[in-house]
Formats: structure tokens, C-alpha cells, sequence
């Protein structure tokens, strides 16, 4: 298979799972390793490509984010929401940073991407079949989030800097457990995707830069673009189909995805 043509593989394997709650790079570190993803590419590609995913979601809350920027001075709704965000963005990063070289160089495999898919789809069945049963009365306001709820969904994130965990099912987990409904707790990850992908793609992309030929740098460019398309469709979607239906397919998903995965490749 040509180096392009892979690359617009993991495009859209970026974009269709980057908001899901089934891990991005979890498929992303399998799907490359089956299709032999350039060397030079790896680890580097993996999450510097988030960066289309990260547009999309500017692209597709464009003018509510564009309302905020206006109001944001004299809105307390706005203001209490970034400030939320700021909140939950902070522990990935802190973790992130510290132990980058060991996430990157030890847990970029398939095998930690498959346990932590089963162990990931196991927790979204716990969750919906136990927490918002008994839970009836759920915060649906996204600027009425406490600080307490945005910090405790923060916390979560960070279970996300192993591959195979999902940022946005982590934080959408962690959402759900806070007292937010699907919808809300959807909606946040999906703001908070903004400085946690944004910020992390733009740093390893600054720290590898000097490693990658024009032609890596090209390959990114339009895997991401790719993934950035695909992602606003997956964003659309995602929201429609919360509104109706719980995250147990998810769970699901990723159980039965983890088990093949280990299967393949556990020798």
C-alpha cells in the first residue's frame, strides 16, 4: 500500500474515532501496525494528527464559540464554563508532561491498547447500568458545570494518557459519574478536546519537528485535513445519537475490539 494511501487510512480512523468513546490513538497505534505505518511516522503522526479533529470541533461550535468571545466579559455562564474547562484541562497536562517519554516509549503498543479497551468498555457498562439508573436528577445546563464537576472530569481525562482509554470516553465517563446527563457530559468533552488536543498536538509537534522531512510534514498536513473532515461529521452525529440512545453499544464495541486485539497480537 503507498505511503498516501495509508496515510488517508489513518485519516479516517482519526476522524471517525477521535469522539467516539473507543480511543483515537488506541486505533490509530493497531490499524498502523497492520498497515505498516511508515516508521518515521510513527508516534508523532499518532497524535500530531489530532490537530484536524481538534479544527472540527472549532469548525463545528463556531458560532457558539464566537457568541462567547463576545459575551465573555459580562456573561458569568461563559466565564464559568472555560474556567471549567481550564480546570479540567490541567491534570492531563501536569501527568502528560511528566511522564511523556514513558507513555510514548512504553505504552504505544497494541497489547496495552486492548486490555485498556476491555477494561474501558466494562466501566461504560458499570456506569450505564448502575450510576444514571439511580441517578434521576442530571445536570443538562453545560454553563451551570461546577468547578468540583469540571475537575473531577479532568481527573478522569488522565486515565486517558494510556492508549486504548479515550480522552473523550474518559472524560464523558467521568462527566456522566460528576451528575451530568450524556448530552452535557458529550458536549464538555467535546469543548475540552479543544486545549487538550490543541495544546498537546502543537508541543509534539514543536519537539519532533526537527526529526521530520518535508515529506512526514506533508503526510501530517493531509492526514490531517482528512481527519479533520471526517471528524465534523462523527462530532454531528455523535450528538444526534446520545440524545436518544446510552453509550452500552460502545461498551460493547470496545470489549469485543480489545479481545480481538489481543488475540492477534499476543503471541
Amino acid at each position: 500500500m503507498p505511503d498516501w494511501l495509508i496515510v488517508v487510512v489513518m485519516g479516517i480512523v482519526e476522524g471517525v474515532t477521535e469522539f467516539l468513546p473507543i480511543s483515537s490513538t488506541g486505533h490509530l497505534i493497531v490499524v498502523g501496525e497492520l498497515i505498516e505505518l511508515p516508521q518515521a511516522l510513527r508516534s508523532t503522526f499518532e497524535i500530531v494528527i489530532q490537530l484536524g479533529a481538534v479544527v472540527a470541533v472549532i469548525a463545528f461550535y463556531w458560532v457558539d464559540l464566537m457568541k462567547q468571545v463576545r459575551t465573555v466579559r459580562t456573561d458569568r455562564r461563559t466565564q464559568r464554563l472555560w474556567l471549567g474547562i481550564v480546570i479540567a484541562f490541567i491534570p492531563a497536562a501536569i501527568l502528560g508532561l511528566s511522564f511523556r517519554d514513558f507513555i510514548t516509549d512504553v505504552l504505544f503498543e497494541p497489547v496495552t491498547v486492548g486490555v485498556a479497551l476491555i477494561a474501558g468498555g466494562i466501566v461504560f457498562l458499570v456506569v450505564e447500568r448502575f450510576k444514571l439508573a439511580n441517578q434521576p436528577h442530571l445536570q443538562t445546563d453545560l454553563g451551570a458545570i461546577s468547578l468540583g464537576q469540571a475537575l473531577a472530569i479532568g481527573m478522569f481525562q488522565t486515565l486517558a494518557l494510556v492508549p486504548g482509554v479515550s480522552r473523550s470516553g474518559a472524560s464523558i465517563v467521568g462527566g456522566l459519574i460528576a451528575g451530568l446527563d450524556r448530552s452535557t457530559a458529550t458536549q464538555f468533552s467535546f469543548y475540552l478536546a479543544i486545549p487538550t488536543l490543541g495544546l498537546a498536538t502543537l508541543f509534539e509537534l514543536v519537539l519532533s519537528l526537527d526529526d521530520l522531512s518535508t515529506g512526514a510534514i506533508l503526510y501530517i498536513i493531509m492526514g490531517a485535513v482528512v481527519s479533520g473532515i471526517v471528524a465534523w461529521l462523527s462530532i454531528g452525529w455523535l450528538l444526534r445519537y446520545v440524545s436518544k440512545h446510552s453509550f452500552v453499544v460502545f461498551g460493547y464495541y470496545r470489549i469485543l475490539v480489545g479481545i480481538v486485539i489481543l488475540i492477534v497480537f499476543i503471541e
